[in-house]
């Protein structure tokens, strides 16, 4: 079996587990690296990606990463690309029906996610498929056949499918479908392993049932996390704050220019960073634990460690030399005090039926200052710019529109005020 790196089955249980949410089971995973290990032979790796949103940041990567450790340790992982399924449309962790795709919609998304994927995955370990292949073959027959796998008493035991049932709202029989092929995909493809986000845990567990139907070892189901955005902080001892969403200008984009993911990383907190580094970096278990034991003893600074975050990250979608140069920009930006408005979190607020809104208002609600009574403050100190201006009406309001706000020398938002 290829392998980067020779290690045992049981410690490529513990990387490839790093931080997982579901899995079922731990037990099948073992015995399956086992066999894989004795037998020379790569376990299938199948993780389905729906093309309706072909624009990545780091929160869609989570998935990538444990997929590439999969494949560090010889592994081979079928990148599904699900065109035939999303023009279905899947409504998973979703009230309503998410909108189906057409051919060429699905055909221009799953282009683009294949160029940004290969700046994590490897290629030569990489299966690039697509569920039309046999879905499309299926036929009227194959699909009766399938569907007479699962009763419809089981499908309503999704929690999505639950709450609409009891709430009176329309479920379309073609979303029964939906899980049912995803399960097929599995079937076809004898996987190993199926890796997901734990809103897909019903559809995954679809597959289990539906490859012991076919006679085949079941697939072993593991979900990870929700990563984060940039603007998390702790509360009360734990770490709140929205999922990374290019809506909510929480997030850093894999195709931004590299000084710009260098400095959306180097503004996050250092408790997120942590969180960060455990979920997105290549680091194995025991160097990130001998990094933040050093940090945490005093032998290495906090700032020097969201560094070898930053750079890590900056590296992986930008190469070397473009992250070295982001790190110096930073560095040259950081001991001058300058402040660089593109690396700024970009947000969305709206007014909610009222003409303005109290400019303290807005930095306690993102998180620009810890309460209120702080912002006003921040205000009357004149801490405070807005587009370049500075600020010092601590009962400042504004009105709809885009701005550009700073609060001291290193700290900013872009923030988009709707009505």
């Amino acid at each position: 079996m290829p392998s980067y790196i020779q290690t045992t089955p049981e410690e490529q249980l513990l990387e490839t587990t790093r931080a997982c949410v579901e899995l079922h089971s731990k037990k099948e995973l073992l015995e399956k690296f086992k066999r894989a290990s004795a037998e020379k032979k790569p376990l299938t790796i199948k993780v389905g990606f729906d093309p309706s949103r072909p624009d990545l940041h780091l929160g869609h990567t989570l998935l990538l990463m444990r997929m590439r450790r999969f494949q560090q340790f010889g592994h081979k992982v079928v990148f599904l690309i699900g065109d035939f399924t999303a023009m279905i449309g899947d409504p998973s962790g979703k009230n309503l029906t998410r909108p189906a795709l057409s051919r060429d919609e699905v055909s221009a998304n799953a282009e683009t996610y294949k160029k940004q994927v290969f700046k994590i995955l490897d290629p030569q370990q990489t299966e690039v498929r697509f569920n039309s292949e046999w879905l499309d073959a299926l036929g009227t027959e194959g699909l009766v056949r399938l569907a007479s796998h699962y009763s419809v008493a089981r499908m309503l035991e999704r929690d999505d499918f639950k709450q609409r049932f009891r709430e009176g709202r329309t479920i379309t029989l073609h979303e029964f479908l939906y899980p049912l092929l995803q399960a097929y995909d599995s079937v076809v493809l004898k996987a190993d392993v199926e890796l997901g986000s734990t809103d897909q845990i019903f559809n995954l567990l679809v597959g289990r049932h539906l490859m012991r139907d076919h006679g085949l070892v079941p697939q072993v189901v593991m979900t990870g996390p929700i990563l984060e955005g940039i603007d998390a902080h702790m509360e009360e001892g734990r770490l709140v704050g929205d999922k990374m969403s290019k809506s909510l200008g929480n997030y850093v984009g894999i195709d931004e220019p590299p000084e710009q993911i260098f400095g959306k990383l180097m503004s996050i907190s250092d408790e997120l960073m942590w969180r960060y580094f455990e979920l997105l970096s290549s680091k194995n278990t025991q160097e990130l634990s001998a990094l933040k034991q050093a940090t945490l003893l005093g032998e290495k600074n906090p700032k020097d460690a969201k560094i070898e975050l930053a750079l890590e990250m900056t590296q992986r979608f930008c190469g070397h030399e473009a992250a070295q140069k982001a790190a110096e920009a930073f560095e040259r930006r950081f001991s001058r005090k300058e402040i660089n408005a593109e690396s700024f979190a970009c947000k969305e607020l709206r007014l909610e039926g009222v003409a303005t809104c109290s400019l303290a208002k807005i930095l306690a609600q993102t998180q620009l200052a810890d309460s209120a009574s702080q912002a006003r403050r921040l205000l009357e100190q004149g801490g405070v710019r807005v587009n370049h201006n500075k600020v010092s009406n601590a009962k400042a309001e504004l009105e709809a529109g885009e701005y550009l706000i700073q609060v001291g020398k290193l700290k900013g938002l872009r923030l988009k005020l709707l009505p």
